[in-house]
């Protein structure tokens, strides 16, 4: 490779890094060509970018990005696959599943999610638990919904209660 093409994905990549939030780091060297294959097509169905990276390319590339990695460039060592995802936990949930078939594989070595960095494999369950935008929105809007439908029902059935009693009266 170039000086040239060298430059260039170290200008590409810092722009991936500028433009996501949610970046995943794994090896997911030892599988065979079968179970790469099964793993991108799962990636592709959950609308997670899985690519190859070179690590020094990838290290300069963080450094060049305006945002905090932390110590995630310190993981980038041996075999580094990228994941890319909308969700912060979309490929947190995507390895955990896929290792149900593979045991030990994909290893996640460190992630960068909703602007906090995350080290070792051993945080993949927090990962996992991140809830998405859409998951904290809805919450939300359900925790804004239920006093209003406790206010609502109160006052319909003490119309009716109260309706009930004018009625007995007027009857009497």
């Amino acid at each position: 490779m170039t000086r040239e093409e060298k430059s260039q994905v170290i200008e590409d990549l810092t722009t991936v890094l500028a433009e996501t939030n949610t970046l995943y780091l794994a090896d997911i060297s030892g599988l065979d060509a079968q179970t790469t294959s099964n793993l991108r097509r799962a990636c592709f169905k959950a609308n997670v970018q899985l690519s190859v990276v070179k690590n020094t390319l990838l290290a300069k590339a963080m450094e060049a990005s305006d945002k905090d990695f932390g110590d995630l460039p310190s993981v980038l060592k041996g075999n580094t696959s990228m994941m890319i995802a909308e969700a912060a936990n979309a490929p947190a949930k995507l390895i955990k599943e896929f290792r149900k078939k593979t045991k030990d594989r994909p290893i996640l070595k460190g992630a960068f999610a909703e602007e906090s960095v995350y080290i070792g494999d051993n945080q993949l369950d927090a990962l996992v638990d991140i809830k998405s935008r859409e998951e904290l929105i809805g919450e939300i809007i359900g925790l804004l919904q239920s006093p209003a439908k406790n206010v609502i029902s109160a006052l319909q059935s003490g119309g009716q209660t109260l309706s009930g009693i004018i009625k007995t009266l007027s009857e009497k």
